[in-house]
């Protein structure tokens, strides 16, 4: 049986009358178009399910109406309820610091907002958000924004950080400069100390790497790390210059300077989703927007 069919049929007999349920369905449909489904259910079971004028049930159609009453009645109490508790149910995924750093303040907001709100955080790499989202697991992503979005998610750009090296404090530089040599033999230039980085599949990684490049400089790390915590970590603990971003509202790790890489493009970070967001999670990009536009102030 076809299940349209048995849901058209259940309003009819509950209104007693095809006329009266196209009046009161929950969407629209036209009187024909529901006669003839009624018509096609009946040919399906070999039976008249009702008489027309005046409007009465058969036998049948009075076991039929008793077979789909509890599930067709139920129907939109379970949506409704369903909708309410999903409608508050954000789920995000995005990198470890940034769920550390910026998202508990966003939260607390939202959650004085809106008191019933539940929250679910996946801490993952880049490279797994965007397959999150195409599969539904998570409703909204933050990350860095690159060039190759899948089709059917949307971006919107919340901050642009700039790209920084971090070295100890008590090293005496300036600027870029004073962190490369020209290599004699190549005429390219080399780090003058070990580089502690993130790895090319990292997005980050991959902007650095390719920003040195298009400057001939051959900045391969000499550690790879999957975090820039753990960057800052190695760093503090001798083992050479750092990878960074200059993170709004965040100072270096004690210890560490941030030299500012000027001229290199600044890294965009965004929020990534599919285009149907629930409410409670348009209220977080409001608010992310918001607390975006608050730190690119100048201070």
């Amino acid at each position: 049986m076809n299940i349209h069919h048995l849901e058209l049929f259940y309003f009819v007999a509950k209104y007693e009358g095809i006329t009266a349920a196209v009046r009161r369905m929950p969407y629209g449909i036209q009187q024909p178009a529901v006669s003839g489904q009624i018509l096609q259910l009946e040919k399906e079971l070999g039976v008249k399910l009702f008489n027309r004028r005046p409007f009465a049930l058969t036998p049948a159609g009075n076991e039929l109406y008793d077979f789909v009453y509890p599930f067709f009645s139920q129907v939109g109490e379970v949506e409704a309820r369903l909708k309410g508790e999903e409608g508050s149910h954000l789920r995000i995924a995005a990198s470890g610091s940034a769920l550390r750093i910026h998202l508990p303040d966003l939260l607390a907001e939202l959650r004085g907002n809106s008191p019933s709100a539940r929250f679910s955080l996946r801490e993952v790499e880049p490279v797994e958000l965007q397959g999150l989202l195409k599969s539904q697991q998570v409703d909204l992503a933050i990350s860095i924004i690159g060039e190759r979005i899948t089709e059917g998610l949307q971006t919107v750009e919340l901050l642009k950080i700039p790209l920084v090296l971090l070295v100890p404090e008590q090293w005496k530089v300036r600027g870029l400069g004073d962190l490369l040599v020209k290599n004699e033999d190549t005429g390219r230039k080399d780090p003058k100390y070990p580089l502690v980085g993130l790895p090319a599949r990292n997005v980050l990684g991959r902007i650095f790497l390719d920003s040195f490049e298009e400057r001939e400089v051959d900045l391969i790390p000499s550690m790879e790390v999957d975090s820039l915590d753990l960057v800052g970590d190695y760093v503090s603990w001798g083992f050479g210059m750092g990878m960074g971003v200059e993170i709004p509202g965040k100072e270096p790790p004690d210890g560490l300077r941030a030299i500012r890489l000027k001229g290199f493009s600044p890294v965009i970070v965004g929020a990534i989703h599919q285009e149907n967001l629930k409410p409670i999670a348009r209220d977080f990009l409001e608010l992310a927007r918001e607390r975006a536009k608050n730190l690119a102030k100048p201070s």
